[in-house]
């Protein structure tokens, strides 16, 4: 069963672009902002990993992955940020926050993938 990726940037083209990347190996949901992603995981959607941007409309990226970190329902789930914000900045955030990565934008798809690959939740093969 394919994991699944629930990507959050207010961007539509980086939104239709991540989502024909990930698309190939992984179950994608997209939103174009926090306050959406929230609405989307109170439908009792979980998934496996997250990828937000930090500046968006409505709810923004720090508010969601700071929802996300206080939430036992979520706060296992690796969050990967991909965003434009000075990284300076984004360190500061980081130490506050429990995030697995911090991509800048623009950003090398193949890292974005290699660290997909290292931070989602892989469940034990069971031998027998």
């Amino acid at each position: 069963m394919k994991k699944t990726i629930l990507i959050v940037d207010d961007s539509a083209p980086i939104r239709f672009l991540l989502e024909s990347i990930l698309g190939k190996q992984y179950k994608v949901y997209s939103a174009p902002d926090g306050l959406t992603a929230m609405m989307w995981l109170s439908r009792g959607n979980r998934p496996d990993l997250v990828v937000t941007d930090i500046q968006m409309p409505n709810i923004d990226g720090w508010e969601l992955v700071s929802y996300l970190n206080g939430n036992v329902l979520y706060d296992d789930i690796p969050i990967i940020v991909l965003s434009g914000s000075q990284v300076d900045e984004a360190r500061e955030q980081e130490l506050q926050y429990k995030v697995a990565d911090y991509i800048r934008k623009p950003f090398d798809p193949v890292k974005l993938l290699e660290s997909i690959q290292k931070n989602i939740q892989t469940p034990l093969s069971v031998l027998g």
